[in-house]
């Protein structure tokens, strides 16, 4: 098959289920997010140890494996990576000094252990963001996996995820070193309050910039099939 045919021919995502996609939202936000961070919060506020705390809390990311194993037959990629990170932060926390500063400073070390991975997974067969876009650019039924799975044969694609894992590696690695220095420079009150705010806002600015990204690689690359086949109708006129 030639280039222009591969182009023109790239299939169209399959019609979604609205409520499959809802169950998986509700499920993977909340058993990935909300409750390992109540659960942690929780235990922590009772007196529990960090490490104790954390290591509770890890059994929600395990249980929405177990789900998406029992009901797509197949073990979620979004859920081990949270839970590789909750290990991660229970490892990073016996390490090193316990104090206010030390704990801001290993807090920093995770989210550039992130950027470090979303950069080890340029040497993979997919990167970080295929799996994450797959994750929540489609209903999890074996249809739309499979459509997510066949688009990575298209260039454009697989050059669009390499730059969003780039940008999100690049940026968490800069984020992570900002707040090691600022741990530095402000007091302990003041970061405790600032660190969270740079988490999160540094998420939203990624999150925004991938949603305007994947928009306008879309319509770069429909633009592109359209031309492709505007030449192969002229060409056989």
């Amino acid at each position: 098959m030639s280039t222009t045919q591969t182009q023109v021919s790239r299939p169209a995502p399959p019609a979604r289920s609205g409520r499959a996609a809802a169950v998986g939202w509700i499920l993977t936000i909340g058993l990935n997010v909300v409750a390992p961070i109540i659960t942690y919060n929780q235990l922590h506020d009772h007196g529990w140890s960090e490490f104790g705390a954390l290591l509770i809390s890890s059994a929600w990311p395990v249980l929405d494996s177990a789900i998406s194993v029992a009901w797509r037959r197949k073990l979620d990629e979004f859920a081990i990576v949270t839970l590789v990170f909750i290990v991660i932060t229970a490892v990073v926390s016996l390490v090193g000094a316990h104090s206010a500063r030390a704990l801001l400073i290993k807090d920093s070390c995770v989210t550039g252990l992130f950027g470090l991975l979303c950069l080890a997974t340029l040497l993979a067969p997919r990167p970080l963001m295929f799996y994450f876009g797959r994750k929540f650019a489609t209903d999890g039924t074996p249809e739309s996996t499979a459509w997510w799975n066949g688009l990575w044969q298209y260039e454009g694609f697989r050059r669009t995820l390499t730059v969003m894992t780039t940008v999100w590696g690049v940026g968490y690695l800069v984020e992570a070193a900002v707040r090691v220095a600022l741990t530095y420079v402000l007091d302990t009150d003041t970061m405790v309050t600032i660190s969270p705010i740079m988490i999160y806002t540094v998420l939203g600015l990624l999150a925004l910039w991938t949603a305007r990204y994947g928009k306008r690689s879309q319509a770069e690359g429909e633009r592109r099939a359209a031309e492709a086949a505007a030449a192969a109708q002229a060409a056989a006129a």
